[in-house]
């Protein structure tokens, strides 16, 4: 038991690079294998937490924009979240990687007049930005086509109570609108929320590179598998942990999809139930 402790300490926060540098090489244990691999897992977190936080809010704007009856708004809107849903996840991370290398390394500089501002790409072609990109902008066009359903099934009778109460503009949105929308949106949202955390494991197979060996989850684990000849330890440990990560957010959106609903008696409240279809997407 000390030696497993030993070893959280040293690889613990390894894939942040801290602790050390070398990974076991010979005779490695499970013990070894659980803490590198969770270490990895950071990584895994961190992709899928800043995607769907980012992407939530651009998500409702690209609802709010597809909605529009103007088409200077609504076309970009509804072309951006064809192109993202109509492609699959992994040939956008090769396009991107592509895209991103192209571009020069040092930066571009905009000429504002009374002030150059040099805007660095060269990190733009790493897993920890590159990356989230992409899975940013994949979360944002599905979402958004979920919020954009979402609004417009909310109930006329909603925005004519309204509309009796005196709100208009912005304060309708944010007193009626967007809480009904988010209330109808949030099961499916939260199918989405799992599979975008399911689909970071895609970084590890696509061109973008991890930094300075900052691997995630599947870095470890492929590393493991090569060593030890044997991936069916390595990778049923991955899955282990993103079960556990994934009953959280089902426990996480449940607690969010209860307060949205608090308003409603209790037997017209609905149930947070997830798709299986959409869990496979």
């Amino acid at each position: 038991m000390s030696s497993c402790f030993q070893t959280l300490s040293d690889y613990g926060l390894r894939s942040l690079g801290y602790g050390e540098r070398l990974l076991p090489k010979s005779d490695i244990t499970l013990c070894e294998q659980f803490v590198l691999i969770g270490s990895g897992m950071i990584w895994n977190i961190y992709f899928a937490i800043l995607a769907l936080l980012l992407g939530f809010f651009f998500a409702t704007v690209l609802a709010l924009g597809k909605n529009s009856n103007l088409p200077l708004f609504s076309a970009p809107c509804r072309l951006f979240i064809f192109i993202f849903r109509g492609s699959p996840l992994f040939i956008q991370f090769f396009f991107a990687y592509d895209l991103f290398v192209l571009l020069p390394r040092l930066g571009f500089d905009i000429d504002l007049g009374f002030l150059v501002v040099t805007v660095e790409t060269r990190w733009l072609t790493k897993a920890w930005l590159g990356a989230l990109i992409v899975l940013f902008f994949n979360t944002s066009a599905y979402a958004g086509e979920i919020f954009y359903g979402a609004l417009r099934a909310v109930p006329s009778q909603d925005l004519e109570s309204a509309d009796a109460f005196g709100f208009t503009g912005i304060k309708k949105f944010r007193r009626i609108i967007w809480p009904t929308m988010l209330r109808l949106a949030w099961p499916s949202y939260t199918n989405e929320a799992i599979f975008m955390f399911h689909a970071t494991t895609l970084v590890f197979f696509t061109g973008f590179p991890a930094w300075q060996q900052k691997g995630d989850a599947i870095y470890y684990a492929s590393y493991f598998a090569d060593k030890t000849f044997n991936p069916f330890v390595p990778y049923p440990i991955v899955g282990f942990y993103f079960i556990l990560l994934t009953l959280l957010i089902i426990v996480l959106f449940g607690l969010i999809n209860r307060r949205l609903n608090k308003h409603l008696p209790t037997n017209e409240r609905k149930r947070l139930r997830l798709n299986k279809y959409n869990l496979i997407r």
